[in-house]
């Protein structure tokens, strides 16, 4: 096959657990003697590196028959330009594809799934197997659009999500905020906000509903009518917040705790935190926004959204 020399295809690779132990540890042997003196099997951490490092081997030789390839290590991806017209190719977990997504406009994604007996793969429809065909078909392949959200601090920053959204402190201590959505406002002082997207909403906010309806279920003592788990569809034009351990005082409300945000509208929310405030998305606390007193931020659904090649 004769690779197309105009075709820039951006392959997104991350480090394995074995790659974070040697930064750590400076040697492999180093690091294994840490995790198998606290009595941790160290074969499985070569066994996942091993398969990673093959399975990306063999995706990027399969890439070049299909145009020039430009490897990008998961680090790189929040200041990379990408170009309009690029392919991107992501060798998953489910995490770099969603990482990936947020930083891009209109690229379609192409999840491939290094060892799918490790990773179930939500995002990561494909194997290296079928890459020559899903890179033959690319074009011609469908795709599956992916709302995102979209947080806009009135210092001018701001920070897409994929998944969700978490306002609040860094620490464990007690977020302090105003909020207002829906026409209606109040001060809280809870554990922080949740605020999810439609793919988002199978993890962390699944969480959260599986907890609350258990704590009602202990509380009343008896099963209570199910609410559902708060999953709804990636292209749902619209998200969801919930509000975690809101704690009602003389000062503070629990009021606002659990709703929709609408394509169109806004919440917005604004900082009573001195330090340690933050915006943060996808659970990667290193990818955040300062949010400490008098910053107020405001979270919608994005302008943009992700396209996922299926």
């Amino acid at each position: 096959m004769t690779a197309a020399p105009d075709r820039k295809i951006v392959f997104v690779v991350r480090p394995t657990r074995l790659d974070d132990l040697v930064v750590r540890f400076n040697t492999v042997q180093q690091a294994q003697f840490y995790v198998e003196h606290l009595g941790a099997d160290f074969s499985d951490y070569l066994i996942e590196h091993k398969r990673y490092r093959e399975a990306a081997h063999r995706t990027e030789e399969t890439l070049r028959g299909f145009g020039r390839v430009q490897r990008l290590e998961r680090r790189y991806v929040p200041n990379f330009v990408f170009g309009a017209d690029d392919s991107v190719v992501v060798l998953g977990q489910d995490g770099l594809v969603a990482n990936t997504l947020k930083y891009l406009d209109g690229q379609r994604v192409v999840g491939v799934n290094p060892d799918p007996a490790r990773w179930n793969g939500v995002l990561l429809p494909f194997t290296v197997e079928d890459l020559p065909r899903v890179m033959a078909e690319e074009a011609r392949r469908p795709v599956k659009p992916v709302t995102m959200a979209k947080a806009t601090l009135n210092t001018g920053q701001s920070l897409h999500a994929v998944n969700d959204f978490f306002i609040g402190q860094r620490s464990h201590v007690s977020a302090r905020y105003r909020i207002s959505v829906g026409g209606q406002e109040e001060r809280q002082s809870s554990s922080g906000i949740i605020v999810s997207t439609g793919l988002g909403s199978t993890g962390w906010l699944k969480s959260v509903y599986a907890g609350w309806a258990t704590a009602t279920r202990c509380l009343l003592g008896r099963d209570v009518k199910p609410v559902g788990d708060g999953s709804f569809a990636w292209d749902a034009g619209y998200l969801h917040y919930f509000v975690r351990e809101p704690y009602p005082s003389r000062t503070t409300q629990a009021g606002l705790v659990i709703g929709k945000i609408a394509e169109g509208e806004r919440m917005r929310v604004v900082s009573e935190m001195p330090e340690n405030g933050v915006v943060f998305s996808d659970g990667i606390e290193a990818d955040y926004l300062e949010f400490n007193a008098g910053t107020e931020a405001t979270i919608g659904v994005a302008e943009k959204q992700g396209i996922l090649v299926v």
